[in-house]
């Protein structure tokens, strides 16, 4: 037997934090997967908003030296599809990573069109991105993919300034 619809860690993540922050809206599951994983509605159902999520575990505690644990909230990791960001439908992309260290949720908000400008401004035209997103306790959020691990210390020691890396005003947006 199939059940009728599940949902992720992710999505559940970002539906209970809209209960519980915004008690006058809905939250509602789609029954069968269209590439919108949750549905937000005012009080009287008559305005939508859609949310594509994607959850990512936390890899700060395992893939950054111990030296500099204490300067990182979470880090994300994400595989995306460019045509799926291309076409999607909903009206937001939520990337959310659940901190193990902090017992904090973080979640980067963003339009697909304005990902996509992102990913190709940085990386490229490409098929498949991989993408990282590491927010630091500093409140700032930065996309560090393919930065050397000497670029890496230098945002664990706050020195990092490239406007394309910078998805701060994302950030729990």
């Amino acid at each position: 037997m199939q059940p009728l619809f599940t949902i992720h860690a992710g999505e559940y993540l970002v539906g209970s934090f809209i209960e519980r922050h915004f008690k006058n809206y809905n939250v509602w599951v789609p029954a069968k997967d269209t590439g919108i994983d949750l549905l937000v509605t005012n009080s009287k159902n008559d305005k939508t908003v859609s949310l594509q999520v994607k959850y990512s575990k936390d890899w700060a505690a395992t893939h950054m030296t111990s030296r500099f644990h204490n300067r990182f909230r979470a880090w994300g990791w994400w595989t995306l599809n460019r045509k799926k960001i291309k076409v999607s439908k909903a009206d937001l992309w939520v990337f959310v990573m659940q901190s193990f260290t902090e017992k904090s949720v973080e979640c980067i908000i963003l339009s697909p069109k304005v990902l996509l400008g992102i990913l190709e401004s940085i990386h490229g035209k490409k098929s498949i991105y991989q993408t990282y997103m590491w927010v630091r306790n500093d409140n700032t959020c930065w996309e560090t993919r393919e930065l050397s691990k000497k670029q890496k210390y230098a945002l664990a020691e706050l020195d990092c300034d490239d406007p394309k890396k910078n998805l701060t005003c994302y950030l729990n947006n």
